[in-house]
Formats: structure tokens, sequence, C-alpha cells
């Protein structure tokens, strides 16, 4: 149900300044959630046009509910943001004039205990964004070899005990499937030294992350997502990313480097020859972080960044 549906849209401000949108422009938001930065943007236009993406099926029904008063200028549909350009095509939409993407999971996400997201409470191993795909937690947790697992946590979650903890689980899988979150928190628990235990929060964490971000392939649609995105946007558009990790926050900081380079001859040659030009500016070379209002109001929102580029 919709009205289940929580989620608090971070950095919801800066965002919405960030598009500098235009009352007849065309915008995406990539990542809709709850619906809460793309009602800001759907308030904003007249004449103009947005596209709301998601691929969560509760996502879905709580955007379509909160954007239901501009149905004639907002449209949800159902995709992973990488497949931008295909949406763009399917709705006849040419050019863009913006691109949103807030790449952290909603709260709903982790507070609804058997979508298997959190650490916190005991649920079946799921961790899917979109509920129809295939692979979930409990096939990346029971039918990947130690050494996958063992790159998957020190990669994604940079886990420095990933090695006994791929160990331990295989070793626990051999006996009987995991099928629970609960039972994989003990494995972990189990799999680092006390003392590391009682430091940095939840020791589950970090592999939990690393997990659901293999499971949902939340790392591989950055770049190629924001290049489409480049690609299909109108001259002044701008793209507003938000991260919460550094695997995130470094794929997007190097990509809008490599759009706003241009050029990629060696640096030892004394003309460029490759040809190639900027395609965006950096409108703030360092990321927005949230204000300490907004973290005294949402502590989920501590290690936020926005970048922000527009393309010439």
């Amino acid at each position: 149900m919709a009205s289940e549906f929580s989620h608090r849209s971070v950095l919801l401000e800066e965002c919405i300044e960030a598009l500098a949108i235009q009352a007849d422009g065309i915008y995406v938001d990539g990542t809709a959630g709850g619906g809460g930065h793309s009602l800001e943007i759907a308030k904003r236009l007249s004449g103009g046009r947005l596209v709301a993406i998601d691929r969560d099926d509760a996502a879905i029904a709580a955007a379509t509910a909160r954007l239901s008063p501009f149905s004639e200028r907002a449209t949800v549909y159902r995709s992973n943001f990488s497949g931008l350009a295909h949406v763009l095509d399917d709705l006849g939409i040419e050019r863009i004039d913006g691109l949103l993407l807030d790449l952290g999971c909603s709260s709903h996400q982790f507070d609804v205990a058997e979508r298997g997201f959190g650490y916190m409470q005991d649920a079946p191993l799921d961790m899917r964004m979109d509920r129809r795909s295939e692979k979930s937690a409990y096939t990346v947790v029971n039918t990947y070899t130690e050494e996958a697992l063992k790159h998957i946590l020190f990669t994604y979650g940079e886990e420095r005990f990933s090695a006994r903890i791929a160990k331990n689980i295989v070793a626990s899988r051999e006996k009987k499937p995991i099928e629970t979150t609960g039972e994989l928190v003990e494995i972990i628990k189990a799999s680092i030294p006390a003392a590391a235990c009682r430091e940095g929060g939840h020791p589950a964490k970090r592999s939990f992350q690393a997990i659901r971000i293999e499971v949902n392939g939340e790392l591989d649609a950055i770049a190629p997502t924001i290049k489409d995105a480049v690609a299909r946007m109108n001259k002044g558009g701008r793209i507003a990313i938000i991260t919460f990790h550094s695997l995130e926050d470094r794929i997007v900081k190097q990509t809008f480097g490599e759009l706003a380079s241009g050029c990629t001859c060696p640096r030892t040659l004394p003309l460029c020859v490759c040809g190639k030009s900027p395609k965006i500016r950096l409108v703030s070379k360092k990321p927005i972080l949230p204000s300490e209002k907004e973290l005294a109001e949402n502590s989920r929102a501590r290690s936020a960044k926005l970048r922000i580029a527009e393309k010439l």
C-alpha cells in the first residue's frame, strides 16, 4: 500500500535548487522512491513534464499516489534507472533538461523486515529492490563461491574480515542453507574478533551493504546512466546525484571528471589528438552535504553527498 511507504527525502531543497527547474522543461527522477523529490519537481512545472522511475513495487504505488494531483504532467514508470534511454524512447522523449538520482535505499526498504535489507530484525534473506529479480541475498549467500563472497565483501563492503566471513558462510551452508538475516548476522559476528565487534557500528553493516549492492547491481549502472543522460540532455540541463557511501561517490566523481575534462590524450603529448571536448561543467567542485538542521531531523542523511553537473 502506498500509505505504508515511509521515506524522508534527503537534501530536498538542495536538489531542487541544483536542478534549476524550468517550468516547461522535461525532468527525470530516476529513483522516485516515495515521490518526495518528484513531487517538488512536479509542483514547479507548467507545460513541462516529469518522468518518475523506480523498480520497487511499493515505491511505484507510493509515487503514483503522491503524484496523482499532477498526473497531466507526471508519469510514473517501472524500470531501473539504468534503462533511462529505453524509458525515454518508449515515452517518445528525445531530450531532457534534468536528471535526479538518489542512490540510497529508501527507509521503507529497511524498515519493512520482510524485505530482508536490515540486520536488526530476523527476516528471509532477500534484499531485492525489484522483487521480480531472480537473484536475491539468499542466492548470493548460498551459491557464490568462497572466493566470490570474499571479493564482494571486501570490494563492496570494505570489510577487513571478508576472508574469515566468507569461509564461515561456506562452512555453515554445507550443514544447511542460510535462510534468514538473523542466521547471517550470527555467522558474521562469530567471524569478527570481539574487539572489532565493539567498534564502528553494527558488525554486520558492511557485509549487508556488500551483499545488497551485489544483489541489485547498484554500482554497475551509475556511470552508464550518467553518460546516457548527458547524451540526451539539452544545453544547460542539470544532473544532481545523491550518494551515501564512498564507492558510489567515487564513481560519480570520476565519471563527472571524465565528462568535464574531455581530452583523454596522455599528458606527455604537446597537443590534443583525440579531439574530445568537455561535455559538462561541475557546478560545485566539492559535494554538498546535509545541513545541521537536516541531520538533527534525519540521522540517515549523515553520509549523504550531492554532486551537480551542467550540460555544456
